[in-house]
């Protein structure tokens, strides 16, 4: 046990002795895969980076939710005088009611779009303001930063209290605590005060915020309660832009339907489909639904099939790192005949010159390994901070990549390293004699 302790130690003594020998050479042996496993960890940071957003905000609207939104139906152009007709389309309080007596379903979440702008002294900010319950916080997954949700007593006593999203909070309060302040909610030629209770933490979105999941940013809503909605709004929202006017009556702009078993989403929302559908005409639904729980299921998916594709492309790197490896071990065989030959002579065995050279190869590829980890960090900062953008380092891509780069050395160098061991000593000693 202890001859082969210091045969290795005498080994590992020789392949290091060997690199610092042959600097240059080992540095350029070493690039493929210096270069394979920073493209490795770059390549997948930027993957997850780029799905993070994506799964955050579907995550937040709730994997047991199912949301339905009220959507214009596509209509032919009409006449000027018609275009200043209302404009009535939408889910109704009657669809709210009939989704709540479906199987498994333990909550329905009302919603109405009933303002654009918020304003608070000179101050305007550009968002949504929407009426809904109490249950709205638990349903969906908002962080609260400060103050308090909306309550039952607030719908009860109709309490003129809001909650207002990061964005509205910092650009209406920009250097004061906006909990207990009063913003003006202006609707239908109404200007409503009321009074912040509460102020959601900042949430991700998708990409644009329009484009997003559920299209909407939540950071730039403002929910009041349902009830004082109703009693003040009325069902009719009217648009102002420029000299044309817009009246929409809607009832509901949004529903979110919560789900008691997750197993059982995919169920009810194909059933609330069909309950929504079947009092409305063919061809004409002003209605969506999104299940965030399909959503996510394909972004995982997604997620998946793009950490193989990067990886396989950034992996072909360390295949090409491999084949310099076994190039330049192959070259080393050659010019080492003389060392090989004089070390089987003198009593080496086949298995310590095949060790000799196979630690040779492994020490390149765990020192490039590593070296190509710094760098592979190194660019995936370099992009967050000079590119902006976002880029996840998973630890389970820098061990993979690592393995990786330790496999492709000792496959690669093992070829070499069985040809320098199947020399014959005499014929490697003549060879040598020969070449000098």
């Amino acid at each position: 046990m202890l001859l082969r302790v210091l045969v290795s130690r005498e080994l590992i003594l020789l392949g290091l002795r060997d690199l610092r020998a042959h600097k240059l050479r080992s540095l350029l042996t070493a690039l493929g895969v210096i270069f394979g496993v920073a493209a490795v960890i770059c390549m997948l940071s930027i993957g997850e980076g780029a799905s993070a957003e994506t799964l955050a905000q579907i995550k937040l609207l709730g994997s047991q939710n199912i949301i339905v939104r009220s959507v214009e139906p596509a209509r032919p152009q009409q006449v000027a005088q018609q275009e200043r007709s209302i404009k009535k389309y939408g889910l109704t309080r009657l669809d709210a009611e009939r989704l709540e007596a479906l199987p498994g379903v333990s909550e329905v979440v009302r919603m109405r779009d009933v303002a654009s702008r918020a304003e608070a002294g000179a101050r305007r900010a550009h968002g949504t303001v929407l009426g809904t319950t109490h249950t709205f916080f638990w349903v969906v997954h908002v962080p609260l930063a400060r103050g308090r949700p909306l309550s039952s007593l607030d719908e009860e006593l109709h309490d003129k209290v809001c909650v207002i999203g990061a964005t509205i909070a910092r650009e209406l309060f920009p250097n004061e605590d906006p909990i207990d302040q009063t913003l003006v909610v202006r609707a239908s030629n109404l200007a409503t005060p009321y009074r912040v209770v509460g102020v959601l933490g900042s949430v991700l979105t998708a990409g644009n915020p329009a484009q997003g999941t559920a299209a909407r940013d939540i950071n730039r809503e403002v929910y009041i309660p349902l009830t004082v909605s109703d009693l003040r709004y009325g069902d009719l929202k009217v648009t102002q832009q420029g000299r044309s006017r817009e009246i929409r009556d809607v009832q509901l702009s949004d529903l979110y339907i919560h789900v008691a078993h997750q197993d059982d989403v995919l169920a009810v929302s194909q059933a609330a489909d069909r309950i929504l559908r079947f009092p409305r005409k063919d061809g004409e639904l002003d209605y969506s639904v999104t299940v965030p729980l399909a959503l996510l299921q394909e972004a995982e998916r997604a997620k998946r099939t793009r950490q193989i594709v990067l990886g396989s492309i950034a992996g072909i790197s360390l295949l090409v790192g491999g084949i310099g490896i076994m190039n330049i071990m192959l070259a080393s065989v050659t010019e080492r005949t003389r060392e090989i030959g004089i070390r089987r002579a003198l009593g080496a065995k086949r298995s310590h010159i095949t060790a000799q050279f196979l630690i040779q190869t492994l020490m390149l590829s765990v020192l490039g390994g590593l070296i190509g980890i710094a760098l592979g960090i190194g660019m995936a900062w370099l992009l967050t901070t000079i590119v902006k953008w976002q880029t996840i380092i998973p630890l389970w891509g820098v061990a993979l990549s690592f393995l990786v780069s330790v496999l492709v050395g000792v496959i690669f160098g093992l070829y070499p390293a069985r040809a320098a061991a199947r020399l014959n000593p005499i014929d490697a000693l003549n060879s040598a004699a020969r070449t000098a």
